[in-house]
């Protein structure tokens, strides 16, 4: 068998996201409101597959096939009798769980590929004993002929996400390159079309290299259409090559998406709900982002809503260039308990906000007080579910408009459960801790990262009339003395112009902020944390996040010397800065392990937080932010670059370490969420057990109505795009 990076192991955490209770307390109305909005997610969720690999929209549907019409227990009876033992078989539905778990067959958090832990011909053994094979031979023979093999391939370029001879993505054709993706950026920026919701195919045109720019939508029609005073679309030249800008993108996903935010307007709760889902709705059908915009502003007007929801094509972290957003969607119900903490932490941003080490000036003219809600997952559909969320990501609209913050509280409960015997890389006095403090500490993280994280530091910006939102003659670069001397331009966005670094840069900025700020009293006190358990959250963040730089070695790739995972680069490069601190601050050293193999130990004198740790994170955020604000690209590279860079020189061999964190690694847990379904007036939850099997069930009952017409969309639109990968 293979490097077991490669594989989910047999026993990996598969938990249920409680939401029952949470659902229960709803109305009538939020119930349906909350039910169709969620059917519009999930079908929107299935963009993800496409947008993963060539290879896991046909392993989904080959999946969908067998268990729809075998559950998972009917299914390990034909599974013993074709001779597969108990671990194989569990193997294949950990594999299954994974696929649906992660919207294709790559890793969401950290991007590399995971294949079946069993062989291709045990395998291909149950799928062809399977009732779906028997009814229809010859459909199941060409699926799986289809996707067999790059389901179990893991050539070089095929083990983990990435652009050209890095990586597999569907974001660009196969034949596009790092020089293809700037140029079809500066394109872009040249006809104010943001890349969000786009693809990048290059073709031959007669011997001329011709782009082709393809709008998620409904529409397939490129003239102007009602709503449009001109089209988008067309045939231009840009230097010297061709581009085609054109609609359709996932269209038949699209369409159910916008059928059932239809549906969902007539449960609204007010007007800012309504004319939100109209916007989204004329977004997805001609493709803008424009409308998307609309559709989030009246989203951040929407305040404090019992049922909570985002829907679109929002994080970039998966686009090899980083532009490009993955389809997402929530529905989640407040948690009023916790909310009111994080309401407190709202009142206090404007006190908070001065304590942060940059000048006056780089920081928002104003403060717009966002909502902050702590929300009970009801549905979330993507490639993975985050603990923390603040959206939109849209710069113009943050910096001027606003923005929302919301913890997911039953994410965060289940996913920081830790038995201590898999608490790795601690000392014994720090584990107790550790169980004890990581939740509480981590909610405080997650609230100080979301809101004065992402939602602090100034853009400078320079308009197409040539106006500036800054005094460039008073303003002062602090790492220089000098007048600042660059700036964002016209439709440049922190996006656009940083790129490949940029949400690693702003998750390293953000948690910086969490680390920096956690050392406030006041800020403890709103989450109920006083005296010795103050000290305790402020130590065990602090401590969680040294570790989790460490953890962060797994999702590093030495072949091609990048990063797969976003925040685990940050928090790698947040442990050197701790390090390169000294005075005792960190200590990081190789041991032998109680079982012979070799291991590492990390500490934290927690007597030197509160001078050399805040000192060092004090001059870093900075100097991020000073970077940040100016546009300067070259500088910001460098400098993020440096701290980033994994080798086998200096104090500590973190290539070699690397290993030890392979050794000893633990996979991130699964969710199984519930659907909901009406009955009658009425709206009924249904919830699946914490499981593999679970999980499996709940996506063979997702798609009740259509499930084969949903299927046979998916596979005519990787179908039409498979000779783009090659």
């Amino acid at each position: 068998m293979v490097d077991s990076l490669y594989y989910l192991p047999n026993d990996i955490g598969v938990s249920a996201l409680n939401c029952s209770e949470a659902f229960r307390l709803l109305s009538p109305q939020e119930k349906m409101y909350a039910h169709y909005l969620s059917r519009a997610t999930w079908y929107g969720g299935l963009i993800v597959l496409l947008q993963t690999s060539p290879e896991s929209a046909d392993i989904f549907v080959l999946l969908q096939r067998i268990f729809r019409k075998q559950t998972p227990e009917q299914l390990e009876l034909v599974a013993k009798a074709a001779g597969l033992s108990s671990d194989e078989y569990q193997a294949f539905l950990v594999y299954a769980a994974g696929v649906y778990a992660n919207m294709g067959n790559y890793k969401s958090f950290g991007d590399t590929k995971f294949i079946p832990n069993l062989t291709k011909d045990k395998l291909e053994t149950l799928v062809k004993a399977s009732q779906a094979f028997q009814e229809k031979p010859s459909e199941m023979q060409a699926l799986w002929d289809g996707c067999s093999c790059l389901m179990f391939s893991l050539k070089d370029r095929q083990k983990q996400l990435g652009l050209g001879d890095k990586g597999i993505t569907t974001y660009f054709s196969g034949n596009c390159c790092l020089e293809d993706a700037e140029l079809a950026q500066r394109f872009l920026d040249s006809k104010k079309l943001s890349a969000y919701n786009t693809r990048l195919f290059k073709r031959d045109n007669e011997g001329k290299t011709c782009f082709e720019v393809r709008l998620a939508s409904v529409e397939q029609k490129d003239c102007a259409l009602d709503g449009e005073c001109t089209s988008c679309c067309g045939s231009f030249s840009f230097e010297n090559k061709e581009f085609v800008v054109k609609r359709g993108d996932y269209s038949p996903l699209l369409e159910k998406v916008c059928h059932f935010l239809q549906q969902a307007q007539a449960y609204a709760a007010n007007e800012n709900q309504r004319k939100m889902l109209e916007e989204y709705q004329r977004s997805f059908t001609l493709g803008s982002i424009e409308a998307h915009k609309e559709g989030s502003r009246y989203w951040i007007k929407d305040k404090g809503p019992i049922v909570e929801s985002y829907i679109g094509f929002i994080e970039s972290y998966r686009d090899p260039f980083g532009s490009r957003g993955e389809f997402e969607g929530f529905v989640a119900v407040v948690n009023k308990a916790m909310s009111e903490r994080f309401a407190k932490l709202v009142s206090s941003a404007e006190v908070l906000l001065p304590e942060l080490p940059w000048p006056r000036e780089f920081e928002k003219d104003t403060f717009l007080k966002p909502d902050f809600t702590s929300l009970d997952v009801l549905t979330f559909a993507g490639s993975g579910i985050p603990a923390g969320i603040n959206i939109p990501n849209y710069d113009d609209i943050r910096q001027s408009e606003g923005f929302k913050n919301v913890s997911l509280g039953n994410v965060v409960a289940v996913s920081y459960a830790t038995k201590k015997e898999k608490l790795t890389f601690l000392e014994e006095k720090d584990k107790d801790l550790f169980i004890k403090w990581k939740g509480p500490s981590f909610e405080v993280q997650v609230g100080l990262h979301e809101l004065l994280g992402h939602g602090s530091g100034k853009l400078f910006v320079q308009d197409d009339d040539g106006k500036f939102n800054f005094d460039r003659s008073e303003v002062l670069n602090p790492e220089t003395g000098e007048p600042v001397s660059s700036w964002y331009r016209g439709s440049e966005t922190w996006d656009s112009k940083f790129s490949t670094i940029a949400s690693s840069y702003e998750e390293c900025r953000a948690e910086c902020v969490g680390l920096y700020l956690c050392l406030n009293k006041q800020v403890l006190s709103i989450f109920g944390h006083e005296d010795q358990d103050a000290e305790d959250v402020v130590y065990m963040n602090w401590l969680s996040m040294v570790r989790a730089g460490l953890l962060g070695l797994e999702f590093y790739t030495p072949e091609s010397k990048g990063w797969r995972q976003a925040h685990m680069q940050a928090r790698f490069v947040i442990l050197r800065v701790l390090l390169e601190a000294g005075e005792g601050l960190v200590g990081l050293e190789e041991v032998t392990g109680e079982d012979g193999k070799p291991d590492a130990r990390i500490t934290l004198d927690r007597s030197k937080i509160h001078t050399v740790g805040k000192s060092a994170i004090h001059r870093f955020l900075c100097k991020l932010q000073v970077l940040k604000s100016t546009a300067d690209v070259e500088g910001g590279r460098a400098f993020y670059q440096r701290y980033s860079d994994v080798s086998d020189e200096g104090a500590h061999n973190f290539l070699r370490l690397r290993g030890i964190v392979l050794l000893r690694k633990e996979d991130r847990k699964m969710f199984v969420q519930a659907n909901t379904r009406v009955n009658g007036d009425n709206v009924e939850l249904v919830e699946y057990e914490g499981s593999a099997a679970g999980l499996i069930r709940s996506f063979t009952e997702r798609f009740p109505e259509d499930a084969e017409q949903v299927e046979a969309d998916l596979l005519a639109l990787n179908t039409r795009d498979a000779p783009c990968w090659c």
